[in-house]
């Protein structure tokens, strides 16, 4: 569906050396996926076209921050803590597999992070669906992959112990969603969530608890797959495939969202500006003075 071509020589240049220390040693706690976000935010902000523009940045501050909040979770009595910890490990690891993959110049990239990847300076592109895109490819793609290699380690799930704890990563996103959305969104943006109140809380809590599901279930799915590397590989490019079109249609919206959305503030401020003139002008400018 895009007509974008990638750049000539995928990476994230002039900050390839720099990216690729960055993600040299794999994490093996937690503790080390945050400090990896935190100096990869550092040279995503340092990217043309400008510091905190770059949209892959937009993506990487949101998961910084959730990350956070589940590294505080961890010590406040889930079920099983070696498993989220392991999870969340596995789930960085797939993001920073695809951010050296990209910057190796490798064809391999996954599809549904080269839709953003490729979109890293793309200014019309909101903030906000930047961030989207990152989460569409991160769960839709990564999650499922993750759970599989988390499950290899410590063994797949016999019961509903672990399940809790999965959700609880649900529990964060509902409490930090409304807050990271306001804070990349653009002016109209922010104008329409103070119209639709409530809805887009609810609408987005509902889709990070639908496609968080759906992963899990892809991993069952999966799972049967693992000791078969062609097949495996082919359910994976298939779910690739999946939601890299979900991530173009979602650039395709946010198109035609952003002109409409530009349309009406231009419009919006217009009337603001001839409202005010009429309320500044001189009620009766033919009468005699005195």
């Amino acid at each position: 569906m895009s007509t974008l071509p990638v750049p000539f020589g995928r990476g994230w240049a002039p900050m390839q050396q720099a990216m690729a220390e960055a993600l040299r040693d794999p994490p093996v706690h937690i503790g080390d996926v945050i400090k990896k976000q935190e100096r990869i935010q550092e040279i995503l902000d340092a990217l043309p076209p400008g510091p905190e523009i770059n949209r892959v940045a937009a993506f990487n501050e949101l998961y910084l921050t959730i990350t956070k909040r589940v590294d505080g979770a961890l010590r406040t009595g889930v079920h099983w803590p070696e498993f989220l910890e392991l999870l969340d490990v596995e789930f960085a690891k797939r993001y920073f597999a695809a951010l050296d993959l990209w910057n190796r110049d490798e064809e391999d990239t996954p599809d549904v992070w080269e839709v953003l990847f490729k979109r890293s300076g793309d200014t019309e592109l909101t903030r906000l669906v930047a961030a989207i895109l990152g989460v569409n490819a991160h769960i839709n793609h990564d999650l499922a992959l993750a759970l599989i290699a988390t499950w290899a380690e410590l063994g797949p799930p016999q019961n509903d112990d672990i399940y809790p704890d999965y959700l609880l990563v649900n529990k964060i996103f509902y409490e930090e969603i409304p807050l990271l959305r306001r804070v990349f969104s653009d002016e109209w943006q922010l104008d329409l969530d103070r119209l639709a109140g409530p809805l887009d809380d609810w609408s987005q809590r509902a889709l990070v608890m639908v496609t968080r599901a759906h992963a899990w279930e892809q991993a069952l799915r999966l799972w049967p797959l693992r000791d078969d590397p062609e097949d495996f590989e082919q359910a994976r490019r298939a779910m690739d495939r999946a939601a890299s079109l979900l991530g173009e249609w979602l650039i395709f919206g946010d198109r035609l969202v952003s002109d409409a959305g530009d349309v009406i503030t231009g419009g919006w401020h217009l009337l603001r500006r001839l409202r005010g003139a009429d309320q500044h002008r001189d009620p009766n400018p033919t009468a005699p003075p005195g």
